[in-house]
């Protein structure tokens, strides 16, 4: 039998295509976000401070964590350390699901307290209010379906590593990975300080 076909280049160039488009898709989103923040500054200085920056930091720190454990765990794998790259990975998709959690007590606090999409709470505060949060939810979600998406990546990774599919000479899907997920974190990077930092 013959062996697959493989284009390592091919499939670094492809992901950085796909890194491109999803770069315009949340660099539009920050443009909408700039537009906005302009024009009603203090509402989303106001709104802000009912955001819970704890946890916004808790989980800033969590990601650059996982952007460690992962790097660390591609180059264990070019070493041929491939139970060290396992254990790294594998750190870095349970990082991955601790944010996704934090995330969702954040979510769950909102909506608890009727801020949410559309919610009567909501629309009866200023429209600068509501665009903060419709931002907010619609920025914030997405990126963490981005995360959970990135999560599967992972998921599939630790079995590719469990059965030797991928090792020093074939570390390219690993490195694709590491590539999606630090994109993951830089979008996080930036989102931060947007939603949890505005000084009025």
């Amino acid at each position: 039998m013959s062996e697959p076909h493989r284009d390592p280049v091919g499939a670094k160039l492809g992901m950085w295509l796909f890194l491109l488009s999803e770069l315009v898709l949340f660099g539009g989103l920050f443009l909408l976000y700039s537009v906005y923040r302009f024009q009603y500054a203090p509402e989303f200085h106001q709104g802000s401070e009912e955001l819970s920056l704890s946890l916004g930091t808790l989980n800033t720190f969590i990601l650059l964590s996982s952007s460690l454990t992962m790097a660390l765990g591609i180059a264990a794998l070019q070493k041929g350390q491939r139970s060290l790259s396992f254990l790294l990975t594998f750190a870095t998709m349970v990082l991955g699901l601790v944010f996704l959690g934090n995330k969702a007590v954040e979510w769950t606090a909102k909506f608890h307290h009727g801020f949410y999409p559309n919610s009567p709470e909501l629309l009866a505060q200023s429209k600068g209010i509501i665009l903060f949060f419709g931002l907010y939810f619609t920025m914030t979600g997405l990126h963490g379906l981005h995360v959970l998406a990135g999560v599967g990546v992972l998921l599939t990774m630790l079995v590719l590593l469990a059965r030797g599919r991928v090792g020093p000479t074939r570390f390219s899907p690993l490195d694709n990975a590491g590539l999606y997920w630090h994109l993951v974190d830089i979008i996080w990077i930036f989102l931060f300080p947007l939603f949890y930092l505005i000084t009025g």
